[in-house]
C-alpha cells in the first residue's frame, strides 16, 4: 500500500515529543486523516458522476423533474434495501444475548445480562438509514446531472463551501504533517487497511468434539483445540456446549496469574468479553490452540463463535469524518440540483451574512474563548474536562443563537422594511422558496460557524485530558491517546445536538421575523429560549411540590403544549457522568428538532402569505 510505505518513511524521521504530547496530537492526526479521506471521496464521487454524466440516456433522465424525482425514489429504496440487509443486524436484534458474568471472574456472579434491542432502537435505525439513504439518492442523481456537475468548481469557490472547504484543508495538512509526529501511524493506518477483510472474519463459528472422561475419580483429559485468535482483535468469544465443560487459554498443567478458565454449562451460553482497558489472557499476539476439559458423562459437543473487531477502533472515526464530509458535499449539490430557486435565495443569504463584520467577530470571539477556557482553572477536584465541555459548548451555543438572530432580523425583516423582499418576489421566485431560502441560508450560516468551532473544541478537549494529568500529577503513561480520543468523540454529540437547537430557534425567529422588527425578534427569542429550558423544571415541580402556584402550573401547560422543549438538545447529564449520548437519543432528538422545525416555518408561511411588502 503506497499510503504505509509513504509513513514508514516518515516514520524514520519523526520528530522526537514527548509521551503527553502524542497522546494530544494523535487523536487529531486521525481527524486529519479522516478529512484526507473525506476530501479523496469527494473528489471520486465527482469524478464518477462526469463519467455517468456522458452517458446521454443517464443525463436526459435527470433532466426531467419528474424522471429525476422517479429515479431518486428507486434508489433510495435500492440502497436502503442493502443497508437493512448488510448493516442492521435483525437476527440479533430479537435473540438475547446472556453474558454470564460468574464465567468471566466476577465473583458475584449473577444473572445473565440481556442485549436485546427493543423495537423503538430498530425503529430509529431504520428512519436514520432511510434519510441517509435518500440524501445519497439526491446527491448521486446531482452529480449525473451534467450542469451540475459542472457548477461543482463554482460551488466550491462561493459560498458556504468555500469555508467549510478551507477547514477541512487546515485539519487535513495535519493529517500530513501528523505523519513526522505521531508515532508508528502504519500501524493505525494498518486498521484501515484491514477493515475489509475483518467483514469476512468479523464473525466466525467452530465446532469441536470433546471426548468424555475415561474414569470418574480423575481430572478429565485436557484436549486440544485448534484455533485462530488475533488477540488485538478479539473482542467477544461465546461458548456453548451439551456438556460441562472447562475451556482455559493455555494448558491446564499452568497455573500462570493471566490465564484465564471459562466454565461453561450445559447447554447454556457463556459469554467471554474483552475488558474496557484491552487486556487479554492471551499471551502471543496470534492464538492458534486453547484447552477443553469435559466434565459431562457424554462426549461433548463445544461451539465457539469468535466476534473481532478492529484492534484499534477508535480508528473507525477516520470512516466517519470522511462519510460526514462526502454527505455535507452531496447534500448541497442535491439542493442545487433539486431546488434552484429555494438554493439561490440561501445562497444570497449565506454570503451576505458571512460577509458581515458580526460574523467574523463572533467566530473570532468564539474561537478565542474556547482557547483560553482550556488554561482556565475551574476547581473541580480533577473534573476540570467536564467543565470545559459545558462552558465551551454554552459559549457556542449563546454566540451561534446571537449570530442565527440577526440573520433572521436583517434577512427577512429588513428586507421586507426596505422593500428588498418586493423585489426577489417580482422575479420568478414564490414566497415559498423565500422564506424556505431564508432559513436554509441561516442553517448553512451557522453549519459553518459550528464546524470551526468544533475543530477548535474538539482539539482543546483533548489536550486539556494531558492537562488535567499534568495538574492532578497523574502518570501520563496511563493517560494514552485512546482516552483523549474518547473524550474527543463524546464531544460531538453535544455539537449535534447544539445544532439542531439551533435550527429550532432559528426556524422561530424567521417566523417572528416575518411580523416584528430585530429588537422584538431578540427579545421573544430568548425568552424562547429560556422557557424552553425551563419547561422541564416547571413540569416536574407540579409532581414533586404542593400548592404550587395557579400561575406556575398554566406557565408550564402552555410552555411544554407549546414551546419547544430544548432540553432535549441538552448533553449537561452526558458531561457530567462522563457517559457517551446513546445514538438513539441523538437520532429521535433528529426527528423532534425536524418536526417541531416544520412545523415553525409554516407559521412562516403562513404569516408570510397574506403580508403586504408594498
Amino acid at each position: 500500500m503506497p499510503l504505509p510505505l509513504i509513513a514508514d518513511i516518515f516514520d524514520v524521521v519523526h520528530l522526537q515529543l514527548g509521551d503527553a504530547v502524542m497522546s494530544w496530537l494523535t487523536p487529531v492526526w486521525v481527524m486529519g486523516v479522516g478529512a484526507i479521506l473525506g476530501l479523496v471521496l469527494c473528489l471520486v464521487l465527482w469524478g464518477i458522476g462526469n463519467l455517468l454524466g456522458r452517458i446521454q440516456a443517464l443525463a436526459d433522465l435527470v433532466e426531467q423533474p419528474q424522471s429525476r424525482w422517479m429515479a431518486v425514489g428507486v434508489l433510495t429504496a435500492v440502497y436502503l434495501a442493502g443497508a437493512l440487509i448488510f448493516f442492521v443486524p435483525w437476527g440479533e436484534a430479537a435473540r438475547h444475548a446472556p453474558v454470564n458474568r460468574a464465567a468471566q471472574g466476577d465473583p458475584q456472579g449473577g444473572a445473565p445480562v440481556a442485549t436485546e434491542r427493543t423495537a423503538t432502537d430498530l425503529a430509529a435505525t431504520v428512519v436514520a438509514w432511510a434519510t441517509a439513504c435518500l440524501v445519497v439518492a439526491m446527491g448521486s442523481v446531482s452529480l449525473v446531472s451534467r450542469r451540475t456537475n459542472s457548477e461543482v468548481p463554482l460551488a466550491v469557490r462561493e459560498g458556504v463551501l468555500l469555508p467549510l472547504f478551507v477547514v477541512v484543508c487546515c485539519v487535513a495538512s495535519f493529517g500530513i504533517l501528523g505523519l513526522t509526529i505521531v508515532r508508528k501511524p502504519t500501524e493505525l493506518l494498518e486498521n484501515l487497511w484491514a477493515y475489509p477483510k475483518l467483514i469476512s472474519r468479523g464473525k466466525i463459528t467452530k465446532t469441536y468434539d470433546i471426548p468424555a472422561a475415561t474414569s470418574d475419580f480423575q481430572e478429565p483429559k485436557e484436549v486440544k483445540i485448534d484455533v485462530e485468535i488475533r488477540k488485538k482483535e478479539l473482542m467477544q468469544m461465546i461458548f456453548r456446549a451439551d456438556q460441562r465443560v472447562r475451556v482455559k487459554t493455555e494448558t491446564f498443567e499452568k497455573h500462570s496469574f493471566a490465564a484465564q478458565t471459562i466454565n461453561v454449562a450445559a447447554n447454556d451460553d457463556t459469554v467471554w468479553n474483552r475488558n474496557p482497558d484491552g487486556t487479554s489472557p492471551f499471551a502471543e499476539l496470534l492464538v492458534t490452540e486453547m484447552f477443553v476439559r469435559n466434565y459431562g458423562t457424554q462426549p461433548a459437543k463445544l461451539e465457539i463463535t469468535f466476534r473481532n473487531t478492529l484492534a484499534m477502533p477508535e480508528m473507525f472515526s477516520v470512516v466517519y469524518a470522511a462519510i460526514a464530509i462526502a454527505a455535507v458535499f452531496l447534500l448541497y449539490l442535491a439542493q442545487r440540483t433539486f431546488f434552484p430557486k429555494l438554493a439561490a435565495v440561501a445562497l444570497s443569504t449565506a454570503k451576505s451574512e458571512m460577509a458581515q463584520p458580526l460574523f467574523v467577530i463572533l467566530c473570532t470571539v468564539g474561537i478565542f474563548g474556547l482557547i483560553v477556557f482550556d488554561f482556565v482553572p475551574y476547581y473541580t477536584l480533577g473534573e476540570d474536562i467536564k467543565m470545559l465541555k459545558g462552558t465551551s459548548l454554552n459559549l457556542i451555543l449563546f454566540l451561534v443563537l446571537i449570530q442565527a438572530i440577526w440573520a433572521a432580523s436583517t434577512s427577512v425583516a429588513d428586507e421586507i422594511e426596505g422593500k428588498t423582499a418586493l423585489t426577489v418576489l417580482s422575479k420568478p421566485v414564490s414566497r415559498r422558496d423565500f422564506v424556505l431560502g431564508k432559513f436554509v441560508g441561516i442553517a448553512w450560516t451557522v453549519a459553518v460557524m459550528f464546524v470551526m468551532y468544533g475543530a477548535v473544541m474538539l482539539v482543546t478537549v483533548t489536550y486539556k485530558t494531558i492537562y488535567d494529568a499534568r495538574e492532578n500529577s497523574t502518570d501520563m503513561e496511563q493517560i494514552t491517546w485512546q482516552i483523549c480520543h474518547n473524550e474527543m468523540m463524546q464531544t460531538l454529540p453535544g455539537l449535534f445536538l447544539a445544532y439542531m437547537e439551533t435550527l429550532v430557534l432559528a426556524a422561530l425567529s424567521v417566523a417572528i421575523s416575518t411580523r416584528m422588527p430585530m429588537l422584538a425578534n431578540f427579545i421573544i427569542s430568548f425568552s424562547i429560549y429560556v422557557l424552553g429550558h425551563l419547561t422541564p423544571l416547571m413540569v416536574q415541580s407540579q409532581s414533586v411540590a404542593e400548592n404550587v402556584p395557579a400561575p406556575v402550573v398554566f406557565l408550564a401547560k402552555i410552555s411544554a403544549t407549546v414551546l419547544p422543549v430544548l432540553e432535549h438538545f441538552s448533553t449537561d447529564a452526558s458531561f457530567a457522568t462522563g457517559l457517551p449520548v446513546p445514538t438513539d437519543y441523538t437520532l429521535w432528538a433528529l426527528v423532534y428538532c425536524v418536526l417541531y422545525s416544520s412545523v415553525a416555518m409554516l407559521l412562516a408561511l403562513t404569516l408570510f402569505e397574506d403580508r403586504d411588502l408594498a
